[in-house]
């Protein structure tokens, strides 16, 4: 770099550099602090290659750093805004890298985001690879999540990677190296894209969380606002009278594994049709008592109907999930019996 150049021929880490060097070395450790490894050594090479720089030319840099912060007015952070100013200073294909692992899990380190990622995802991906890559990353994740992960691996594959990490000694770095790069590169940026959720979507959960009253107050609210969102939130929603879409035998599964002691209060609250599914799908001396334990309940908080309601919707969800049972076809769907 011409040591009395204009600022403007200095790219970004260099300008980057020249500031932190310009504050001092207690300001200068606290930012690298706060900085991914791979930014503090694209800033340090810029450091080591500064040579000797003018005062005028530091008092430039400064300069134009006060006015663009004196000039931005109100300051907005965001992803969109972050990878305008990282497409800047870093080539296109390292920018769509950067944005696509910063918006999948959180975690500072390639390790701590793949400890927030479902362990069937991650054993998905994992047993597609080589038991020696596995075992270093189980090796390199939580005790509790490799063990999660593990029982999902087939069981020979699991056993090999289990010897293989019984054999392991010290990790080379640059083995370690070559399969943080990897996830980076194969896993993680394709599990940003692939885990992008519709905000509809994202919203129905929340709402699926929310007490009876609030529910009906925030659908009512976004009706007011903006119907058709409104429209597909409920579209997405699972609820409890959901479940009077369900099949006799997902019901019976249902039954089997819903917490009974929660059941009556929950089919407190439930419409006449409702409750004769759940009566239906028991034999006769079973649905007696449960009519029984319902009408000895007497009044009940709302809030409690709807916390026993929620786990049972809860329930079903995670039954649904695991392919047990089948939450039914869309609410404006017939069925053919």
């Amino acid at each position: 770099m011409a040591r009395g150049g204009d600022s403007s021929d200095m790219n970004g880490p260099q300008k980057a550099a020249i500031l932190m060097l310009a504050l001092g070395e207690e300001h200068c450790a606290r930012l690298f602090g706060m900085m991914h490894e791979d930014e503090i050594k694209e800033i340090s090479s810029a450091m080591a290659q500064l040579g000797s720089i003018r005062a005028e030319q530091v008092e430039r840099v400064c300069s134009s750093f006060s006015e663009s912060l004196g000039t931005s007015g109100t300051l907005v952070g965001n992803f969109e805004s972050t990878e305008r100013l990282l497409q800047k200073t870093l080539p296109r294909d390292r920018v769509s890298q950067i944005m696509e692992e910063i918006r999948g899990p959180a975690g500072r380190t390639m390790w701590d985001k793949l400890g927030n990622v479902n362990e069937t995802v991650l054993a998905n991906y994992l047993k597609n690879e080589y038991p020696q890559t596995v075992a270093v990353v189980l090796s390199k994740i939580r005790p509790d999540h490799a063990a999660r992960v593990l029982t999902l691996l087939p069981d020979s594959f699991a056993m090999e990677v289990v010897m293989r990490m019984l054999r392991m000694e010290s990790i080379q770095r640059d083995v370690l190296d070559g399969v943080e790069r990897t996830l980076r590169t194969e896993f993680m940026s394709n599990l940003a894209r692939s885990t992008r959720r519709d905000a509809h979507e994202m919203m129905a959960d929340i709402f699926n969380n929310l007490d009876r009253a609030s529910e009906g107050r925030f659908i009512a609210a976004l009706e007011e606002r903006n119907r058709e969102a409104a429209d597909r939130i409920k579209a997405l929603m699972f609820t409890f009278d959901d479940l009077a879409r369900l099949t006799a035998p997902a019901m019976q599964v249902l039954m089997r594994n819903v917490d009974k002691e929660k059941l009556p209060l929950a089919l407190k609250g439930a419409s006449e049709k409702l409750r004769d599914m759940f009566f239906k799908s028991l034999s006769e001396r079973a649905g007696k008592m449960l009519r029984d334990d319902i009408e000895s309940l007497g009044p009940v908080k709302l809030r409690e109907v709807d916390d026993a309601q929620a786990a049972i919707v809860l329930m079903a969800k995670e039954l649904g999930a695991s392919g047990d049972i089948e939450l039914g076809a869309g609410k404006d769907e017939e069925m053919v019996y």
